[in-house]
């Protein structure tokens, strides 16, 4: 092998090498813990499809209870998150576009900011906000409302907190394919008399239709796997209504008392099954739309 044939390794090897240790191999490892029972500290011992048997069909089992609940609660979450995830960010981008817009690179950073925010503060300033007595939605609109301990509102904070950090990623994907439409279509539509909004479904989303799969399949399994959101804003509450499966499977593994991280192995690779068939559903139903 010459140089020039080895050069590739070189640059890809680093990326293979962590994705094997770090994605590949605990994945693997992580499937077969879902066969075991194990506390993270005994060795793993073989139990087949106990934990499988346990979760899904007996109903009598705690396990079966945290499983439901916190799919339920999380596709909840989905339902509510996505659509504006998509929305939100194309409008803005399809905004920022237009030819009296100005300062548009400044407009985008500081729309783009919320994003690199860790959750954990983002969770602090929006508590804030919320609070009753020390926020605006208190002292400014004069709202007596404890939105954390009270449904539908709990569930208002966490899509805020997480669209409000979300945005800005979609938007920019859509911007770089919006600038990549070619100016004389758009021109030529103008010119034949179509507005804004024919121009948009005529021209602008056609020509996105990739990008647009592939941030709502993205933005999906991304929300199913939402943690810190919850976590920070509800602990779960009011009553585990937000009470996600990932908090549930954490809370299994490496909560206080023993731990069943056989169990939360499971439910994770449930869940990461129900990931990859819903991924699979909306490519297949989008992607034949879009042809």
């Amino acid at each position: 092998m010459n140089k020039r044939s080895f050069a590739p390794f070189l640059f890809v090897g680093p990326h293979l090498i962590l994705f094997l240790v770090f994605i590949l191999l605990p994945t693997i490892y992580g499937i077969y813990a879902s066969f075991t029972r194990w506390n993270l500290i005994n060795d793993p011992v073989w139990v087949g499809f106990e934990n499988y048997r346990t979760i899904l069909f007996d109903q009598d089992s705690s396990f079966h209870f945290q499983f439901f609940n916190g799919l339920k609660n999380t596709l909840i979450f989905v339902a509510l998150s996505v659509p504006p995830l998509i929305i939100i960010p194309l409008l803005v981008a399809v905004a920022l576009e237009h030819k009296k817009v100005k300062f548009k690179g400044f407009m985008q950073a500081i729309i783009y900011i919320p994003g690199m925010i860790s959750i954990s503060a983002a969770a602090l300033i929006w508590s804030l906000i919320f609070n009753k007595q020390l926020g605006i939605t208190g002292n400014v609109f004069g709202s007596e409302v404890s939105w954390a301990a009270n449904q539908p509102y709990a569930w208002i904070i966490i899509i805020v907190i997480s669209v409000w950090g979300a945005v800005g990623g979609n938007m920019i994907i859509y911007r770089a394919s919006i600038n990549g439409v070619p100016s004389d279509l758009y021109e030529a539509a103008e010119m034949d008399g179509a507005g804004p909004v024919r121009r948009f479904f005529s021209i602008t989303l056609p020509s996105i239709r990739f990008p647009l799969i592939f941030t709502f399949v993205m933005t999906t399994a991304g929300a199913f796997n939402v943690f810190g959101q919850p976590l920070m804003m509800t602990d779960g509450g009011p009553q585990q209504t937000t009470h996600v499966l990932m908090m549930y499977i954490r809370q299994l593994a490496f909560g206080s008392g023993e731990s069943v991280a056989g169990m939360a192995s499971a439910m994770a690779v449930l869940l990461g099954l129900v990931i990859l068939v819903i991924s699979a559903l909306q490519y297949y139903v989008m992607n034949r739309n879009a042809n």
